[in-house]
């Protein structure tokens, strides 16, 4: 009945891993996500009977049933989905390597000063972890990998990360997969931002202008490039014929007298040089404008007496 219930109230949901996830640390992600969120918890043959149950009133959670395998959950929410799948993985809990598990991540040690005596080289040698004694502790010269990720850890590096005191891997809820209203998708959906969108949209309309224009199909992108295109080549028309119009005409004028090009360039030239003129002009200003303040302030505490008055 409740996840009857939850089916018919909420429209939103992850399908979330608990695997490794103690009661403790279940009660604590339920008392954050009050308010918020509700998980719920079942059999996995209960849940998928319920919801084959529902599917006349909620047809598109069909798509749910092939991914309700293993250990999972439901987190029922109708507040943004974003801010849920944060606060999921803020309540990640780290863990110690046990041995047999299989590892979510690639472990590494680093080269450090393990504080350990000489009697534990052992350890070190029989994973083939270069080591030096300094101090009469053991130091490991350079980094090393103690697991692979989907590898099982091994007794040796159980023992060994333990006693350096190192908590490789991190428990939690794990989200699977996002349902939003009637729409089953990757939980790496959300991390898309509107900026993400925006670029792909932009180099969506990039690629159909440029097919628009390879193809010669006037769109509201391609036509202003069509224009200058045509206009490009009536120009080029007219300056190699007696053929003439406002636009070319002064284009003919140029080619005809090179000069025009250098007095234009001369002119531009002209233009950047008095600009840092100006611009230290008014520099210079400023600090006399500033003295004279300065002057002014100073007669005005004096008030018009003198030292000795």
């Amino acid at each position: 009945m409740k996840l009857i219930n939850a089916l018919d109230e909420y429209s939103k949901f992850f399908i979330v891993g608990v695997d490794n996830v103690g009661s403790n640390q279940m009660q604590q992600i339920r008392m954050s996500l009050r308010g918020t969120a509700e998980v719920l918890m079942g059999k996995n043959t209960m849940m998928r009977k319920v919801i084959r149950g529902r599917l006349d009133q909620h047809p598109a959670l069909e798509k749910v049933l092939p991914h309700i395998v293993d250990n999972i959950g439901f987190v029922f929410t109708k507040d943004d989905l974003t801010e849920v799948r944060d606060k999921l993985l803020a309540n990640r809990k780290p863990a110690s390597a046990k041995a047999g598990a299989l590892a979510p991540l690639d472990v590494f040690i680093p080269a450090i000063n393990t504080g350990l005596g000489p009697e534990k080289t052992s350890f070190f040698q029989a994973l083939n972890i270069p080591t030096k004694i300094t101090r009469g502790t053991i130091e490991i010269m350079s980094e090393t990998q103690m697991c692979k990720e989907g590898d099982k850890v091994g007794a040796s590096e159980s023992t060994l990360l333990g006693m350096l005191n190192i908590c490789p891997f991190s428990y939690g809820l794990e989200v699977k997969m996002v349902y939003d209203n009637g729409s089953l998708y990757q939980p790496s959906v959300l991390d898309i931002t509107d900026d993400d969108i925006r670029a792909k949209f932009v180099e969506g309309a990039a690629i159909v202008t440029m097919v628009a224009l390879g193809i010669g199909y006037p769109t509201a992108a391609t036509v202003p490039h069509m224009i200058a295109n045509a206009f490009r080549n009536l120009l080029a028309i007219a300056v190699e014929t007696d053929y003439t119009f406002k636009e070319a005409a002064e284009v003919k004028e140029f080619l005809s007298d090179p000069s025009k090009f250098e007095a234009l360039i001369a002119a531009a030239v002209v233009v950047e040089e008095e600009a840092p003129v100006e611009e230290a002009k008014e520099e210079e200003a400023a600090p006399a404008k500033a003295s004279e303040s300065e002057e002014e302030n100073s007669s005005d505490e004096d008030m018009g007496f003198g030292l000795f008055d």
